[in-house]
């Protein structure tokens, strides 16, 4: 471990984080790619996907398998892991083995839908309101939402106390709720967004990186190196899947991004700041919420194709400008995020 080491030096052991989950996961991918090429174990597109990704029926998938475990690796190496940090990969792993689930259904099944809807949403929602409970009761994370220059919204006036032995659990349920429709939320928004080569791990890399910078200037070094970690295992994988890619994380890792992304923003106690600092991945989101709905009501569709990535693509963008524009488009949300953020806490304000 390089905490008792370098105790002295935080800014260090977060880029250091940043390295070793890279470093981890360019080791390991390769072989990871041969294994999943010798089983045959490929991605299934969707039949009714943009033309010019027939070609990558058959690519490896599961990538997200190897990010885990050099996030798990790196975080037991480079930090001295407290409940809070134990709490947080729990979160992302049980999100991720929900994702492999459904990502092995898939290639098993030899079709790109894996899990229903529901059994998605069910896992997810649980994994969320375990993840709420525990932070309000064993880490006192205050049921509020502070939007910046404008108020504190207090989510903890309906609650529910349960005693249990000598103690008991609170349950502020405006609060619980609030935070899973935000992990649940974040996951499959960052689920949607991984569908063209190195879109979802440019764009979250970039996010991590910022929540790495908020958990450290809120003297949370685990959380920072948990972010840190994160941001340096999307590195890693984008050097296998840049275009055209090598491998896909599959919904093992973009599920778990999306998952770690909510729960580090509830620990930083930046849940409306990362709506902001992930806009890319809400306008996505949004993107198939409105085609939806406007196609059940009318019969017709409001974007060539959603996500909203697939719309530029139909309109003639190549997929790699796509990327890049978006990757450009998400720094730019999280800087204003991370601004916002700076701006609020240096004034003093909610």
């Amino acid at each position: 471990m390089l905490s008792p080491l370098f105790s002295q030096y935080p800014t260090f052991l977060v880029f250091m984080a940043v390295f070793v989950a890279t470093a981890l996961t360019m080791l390991f991918m390769p072989a990871w790619i041969r294994f999943l090429k010798s089983s045959h174990i490929g991605q299934q597109v969707r039949d009714d996907g943009p033309e010019t990704h027939l070609v990558k029926q058959g690519t490896p998938t599961m990538g997200g398998v190897i990010m885990l475990i050099a996030l798990v690796a790196t975080v037991l190496i480079n930090g001295l892991p407290n409940p809070e940090t134990y709490v947080l990969l729990c979160a992302i792993l049980l999100t991720g083995a929900l994702g492999l689930f459904d990502d092995a259904s898939k290639v098993i099944h030899e079709r790109s839908l894996g899990l229903t809807p529901r059994g998605k949403l069910i896992g997810q929602f649980a994994i969320a309101t375990v993840f709420a409970v525990l932070a309000v009761n064993w880490f006192y994370v205050q049921p509020t939402v502070e939007i910046p220059f404008i108020a504190t919204i207090d989510l903890g006036i309906l609650y529910t106390v349960i005693p249990v032995g000598e103690g008991a659990i609170y349950l502020p349920w405006l609060y619980i709720v609030f935070v899973d429709i935000l992990l649940v939320g974040m996951c499959n928004a960052v689920n949607l967004t991984d569908g063209l080569d190195g879109l979802a791990a440019g764009t979250v890399m970039v996010v991590m990186l910022v929540m790495a910078a908020i958990a450290f200037r809120s003297n949370m070094l685990e959380p920072a190196i948990v972010a840190a970690a994160l941001a340096g295992t999307c590195i890693g994988f984008l050097w296998f899947n840049s275009y055209p890619a090598d491998i896909f994380m599959g919904d093992t890792g973009s599920l778990a991004l999306g998952m770690g992304l909510g729960c580090l923003a509830v620990l930083t106690k930046t849940e409306f700041v990362v709506i902001i600092i992930g806009g890319l991945f809400v306008a996505e989101a949004i993107s198939v919420i409105i085609q939806v709905m406007h196609f059940k009501r009318t019969g017709k569709r409001v974007f060539l194709m959603a996500p909203l990535h697939h719309h530029f693509e139909k309109k003639g963008w190549s997929e790699t400008k796509v990327v890049i524009r978006f990757w450009i488009i998400s720094g730019v949300c999280a800087a204003l995020g991370f601004s916002l953020y700076f701006a609020a806490g240096v004034l003093g304000v909610a």
